[in-house]
């Protein structure tokens, strides 16, 4: 399409006369308005072709695609390659249940429950999990830091020596359980995507510390203060020092010696991995077997616990429900940012899909059908399930064999539990929290963001010195306050072309991007809505007035003729935006401003069109490209800045003018040539201006 504009650049050589100002064609794409019937029916006629889309889905699923839907197990049952997967999954999934089984008692003591507990949580919830649940590697079961949540929130209430302790622990499975089932059905798992990575790696770090503090007292002999801060804690380590005993501090220490020589083993060298696996169990193996021979009368031991399978029962204490809500939503943020991420991370390295709102409803489904067996709030554990994944598991077959191990540990082991010390299951949590102590994050977060790094300290301080659920309010909240904080101020760049192209960026990234005198090209990089909508027309003048002219072309004009606003990052624009954007012509228009809108996508073309600020800046100010808008702006610059000059109808000029003339259609010809992309020019011309312009 062509569009002409008044060019003064030649003048009449017949009859010597200053002639009206010639034409020259400005070669521009046309935009294309959409009419007001469909503006006013897009937001209907999308909502309804989404649900036809959904409905003809629904329609054309089978039965198979049914059964998927609700029993993902089939997906890779109906797949299953016997001679390939059987031996891998058996190996992986006895390798990861010899390491369940005592981690399982020893973070069933950090939540303050009986080690039985824990190993309950490590029975139905398997089983469940490898049915409802779509991850093939992601091993769930008692995990430390949900774990110290429970024991945080129960021992506030209730004595932990008390029945109604477990009880409430129960409850707390079968309430998270709904949560997330809830959240999975609803599809709502994208809520915790507004917690920053750097909020979990601070709390997760401060988290880590003060269970390896919690711990201690089975290390140093004698009682610490329960609690989820690190003042109290520490307080009461120094204050009970005259009850140290030598015993539990050595046995312990050495336990915790080879289990980290063990991890490190197992991570760095590839044919020792096995002993990442085993460390858990050889603790235990070598604390009961040392205290079966020297018996040592300092050293506590686990004691008596119940052998034979959990029964049916359904949960009670239900008058407590109200008081655990936060806790069951704060679990419920964990798994979701623990369980969901590191299944998708193993599903990617597995080749295999992955939805995130059915991974979360297995859980739920997990720890509902728990709590009908006793055990207490259960999700996916990082380090088994790296150790699975690392052992070669390919399918959910795994998670049952590991069920199968913990239901033959129930059945026929649990009488020699008796005699495992406390300082072996004391060494085994330490052991795992010490790798959620993400110090190389902080280190990572300082050199890339400093504003990620001061959300990683706020959140990881105040976790540490006023307790889990205000550190994790306090990180949400500040992570929530910068999310707002950029939004509202946007990024808003300066454009100037890239000389010998038609191109348009950023002039701070680009310093060899020149501007034209009379015209502010502006490109918004986000959403306007009634939050932002103040500080980009704050910009906008800011613009208007500090203009640098050190990378201007064309003529000298004293002020801003033209503001160019580059839409294509602007993906919704809102009524108060819509209703300042036609306060902000009103007032350009009074100071003889014009603005010109660059390539709006469909659905804020749409909106502007309906609200009519379309017909009230004027249909022929909408432009596909920048540099159509430039084109224009630079026209009416020129038309402005230059006027018509008389001319000596001599025949000498009246031959010198027809020779400007041949040399201005050669220069128009370059013209289009450029505007097509079909000729290379030197970079110094410049098509828009006339030579005694540029």
């Amino acid at each position: 399409m062509e569009i002409t504009y008044a060019s003064p650049s030649s003048t009449d050589f017949a009859d010597g006369s200053s002639m009206p100002t010639s034409t020259r064609p400005v070669r521009i794409i046309p935009l294309q308005h959409p009419s007001t019937t469909s503006s006013s029916s897009s937001a209907s006629s999308s909502t309804w072709a989404a649900l036809s889309r959904w409905k003809s889905k629904v329609q054309s699923m089978t039965w198979v695609e049914w059964l998927e839907v609700f029993l993902p197990c089939t997906r890779w049952i109906r797949t299953y390659k016997w001679r390939e997967y059987l031996q891998v999954d058996l190996m992986s999934g006895i390798t990861v249940g010899v390491m369940l089984v005592p981690q399982s008692m020893s973070y069933a003591k950090l939540a303050g429950l009986e080690p039985i507990y824990g190993l309950y949580s490590g029975f139905v919830p398997l089983f469940v999990y490898a049915i409802f649940g779509s991850s093939r590697q992601l091993a769930v079961g008692p995990v430390a830091l949900v774990s110290l949540l429970v024991s945080n929130v129960l021992s506030g209430i209730v004595d932990s020596s008390d029945e109604l302790y477990t009880e409430m622990a129960i409850l707390l499975a079968f309430m998270v359980g709904v949560m997330e089932c809830l959240l999975g059905l609803l599809r709502l798992g994208w809520i915790i995507r507004f917690i920053s990575h750097s909020v979990i790696s601070g709390f997760t770090t401060a988290s880590a510390i003060v269970i390896a503090l919690s711990q201690a007292k089975y290390f140093l002999g004698y009682n610490v203060a329960r609690s989820s801060k690190i003042v109290p804690l520490i307080k009461s380590i120094i204050s009970g020092a005259d009850g140290f005993s030598w015993p539990p501090f050595v046995m312990g220490s050495v336990i915790l010696a080879i289990l980290l020589i063990m991890k490190h083993l197992g991570k760095t060298r590839k044919y020792l991995r096995f002993l990442r696996a085993a460390g858990p169990i050889t603790a235990v193996l070598s604390g009961t077997i040392f205290v079966k021979i020297f018996n040592p009368s300092s050293i506590s031991l686990v004691g008596d616990i119940p052998q034979g399978l959990p029964s049916f029962s359904i949960p009670r204490a239900f008058g407590y429900a109200t008081s655990l809500i936060p806790t069951a939503l704060l679990i419920t943020g964990v798994a979701i940012l623990e369980s969901v991420g590191i299944a998708k991370a193993l599903a990617a390295k597995n080749g295999y899909e992955l939805d995130s709102n059915q991974e979360l409803f297995g859980l739920g489904v997990a720890n509902i059908f728990g709590s009908f067996f006793s055990a207490y709030p259960t999700t996916g554990s990082f380090s088994r399930s790296a150790v699975n994944h690392e052992s070669g598991a390919k399918t959910g077959l795994s998670g049952l064999v590991m069920g199968v191990l913990m239901g033959c540990a129930l059945l026929f082991m649990t009488p020699l539990f008796e005699y495992i010390p406390q300082c072996a299951l004391a060494a085994i949590v330490i052991s795992a929290v010490i790798g959620l102590v993400d110090y190389d994050e902080a280190i990572f977060l300082w050199g890339v963001d400093k504003k990620d790094f001061l959300l990683w300290t706020i959140t990881s301080t105040t976790t540490l010195f006023l307790g889990i659920e205000i550190g994790v309010l306090v990180g949400v909240g500040v992570s929530l306050a910068f999310v707002i904080h950029e939004s509202a101020n946007p990024h808003i760049a300066v454009l100037g072309r890239l000389p010998g192209t038609t191109v348009y960026r950023n002039t701070q990234q680009y310093p060899e991007a020149y501007t034209y005198n009379g015209i502010v090209i502006v490109r918004i990089d986000a959403p306007i809505y009634f939050a932002n909508i103040s500080y980009i027309k704050d910009r906008l003048r800011e613009y208007e007035v500090e203009v640098d002219r050190s990378m201007s072309r064309g003529p000298e004009v004293e002020r801003i003729y033209f503001v160019i606003i580059e839409m294509a990052p602007v993906t919704y624009i809102d009524s108060s935006a819509v209703q300042a954007l036609k306060d902000l012509h009103q007032e350009y228009k009074l100071r003889d401003i014009q603005i010109a809108i660059s390539n709006p996508n469909r659905e804020v073309l749409m909106t502007l069109s309906s609200a009519g600020v379309v017909d009230l800046i004027g249909k022929e100010w909408y432009f596909v490209r920048v540099h159509d808008a430039v084109q224009v702006c630079l026209q009416h610059v020129q038309s402005l800045k230059e006027t018509p000059k008389a001319a000596d109808p001599s025949s000498e000029e009246r031959l010198s003018s027809f020779q400007r003339l041949i040399k201005q259609r050669a220069e128009d010809s370059s013209v289009a040539e450029l505007e097509s992309g079909s000729k290379d020019i030197d970079p110094q011309l410049e098509p828009l201006l006339s030579r005694k312009s540029s």
